[in-house]
């Protein structure tokens, strides 16, 4: 028997395959709207200055508003106009701004290392809050007299009660976060083996900062507010010293400009620390109210 007898028939072509009609494709992620909102978001921050601004406009323009009390905002723009031009308005906020930058730098590393230490330590709790604590109940402003003996009346007590400004709300608020982080991350940290100093970068840090961060911007307006009485004592130049200046020579409309200077470089810092905020916690999901 022939073996080419017994061979398997030919095997057919396997039919063509149909390949299924193709679905529709994943919606791309929405960023440019999302872009959008959160560029609309940021300047609906500034929609209500706006609206202060052109109602104190209209009041002025119809009499409501006294001009010897309370002078319009297109007076007060052309007074900075004016002393734009002279050099008188560009220096004093030169002034007053490395006033705030110096004591910002130095009450913020005195703040956040304070706390730091009373936050991880029982001893440190025990030894430093009690005197932070102390000094927070004491009013600022009622150390002037104080400083001004210890210093003198140059740069160096202006600068000292702005840092003392800045330390006292970023230690609370960094203090209370340090605390208030979750001891599973901790336990979870020794068992990864983590050093004390991995704990403090990895796990203390990044969980305190939300509630540093909001003392950021604590301290900052407190710096401002600083700024302006200290400015206003034993001062010969910066924008407390204009508004001095003008207070006794009866010009409202420059005390105003340097009220308005003061609101709106602390509206600008509070921006900024809103900014890193939203880039340093771009993890953390905020409840959105509607």
């Amino acid at each position: 028997m022939n073996p080419s007898d017994t061979a398997a028939p030919p095997r057919a072509p396997d039919p063509p395959r149909r390949h299924a009609p193709p679905g529709p494709r994943p919606a791309a992620p929405a960023r440019p709207r999302k872009r959008v909102l959160q560029r609309i978001r940021l300047w609906d921050r500034w929609l209500s200055p706006l609206a202060l601004l052109i109602a104190w406009q209209l009041g002025a323009s119809l009499g409501l508003i006294p001009d010897r009390l309370l002078p319009a905002p297109s007076t007060v723009a052309a007074t900075a106009a004016d002393l734009l031009g002279d050099g008188t308005l560009a220096e004093a906020i030169t002034v007053s701004l490395q006033r705030v930058l110096t004591g910002f730098a130095i009450g913020s590393v005195a703040g956040i290392g304070l706390a730091v230490v009373t936050g991880l330590s029982r001893w440190g709790e025990s030894l430093l809050d009690p005197p932070m604590q102390m000094l927070r109940t004491v009013p600022i402003f009622g150390l002037i007299p104080l400083f001004i003996l210890w210093f003198g009346i140059g740069e160096t007590p202006k600068v000292a009660l702005v840092a003392l400004a800045v330390a006292i709300p970023l230690y609370i608020n960094t203090a209370a976060a340090i605390r208030g982080v979750d001891a599973k991350f901790r336990e979870v940290a020794a068992v990864l083996g983590l050093s004390r100093a991995g704990v403090v970068r990895h796990v203390v840090l990044p969980g305190a900062l939300p509630g540093l961060l909001v003392g950021l911007r604590l301290s900052l307006g407190s710096a401002w507010l600083a700024l302006i009485v200290a400015e206003q004592i034993n001062a010969d130049a910066g924008l407390g010293f204009m508004v001095n200046s003008a207070r006794e020579f009866l010009r409202t409309d420059i005390v105003v400009l340097g009220l308005l200077i003061y609101s709106v470089l602390g509206l600008l810092t509070d921006a900024l620390v809103r900014f890193t905020e939203r880039r340093a916690l771009a993890w953390r999901r905020a409840f959105d109210a509607r």
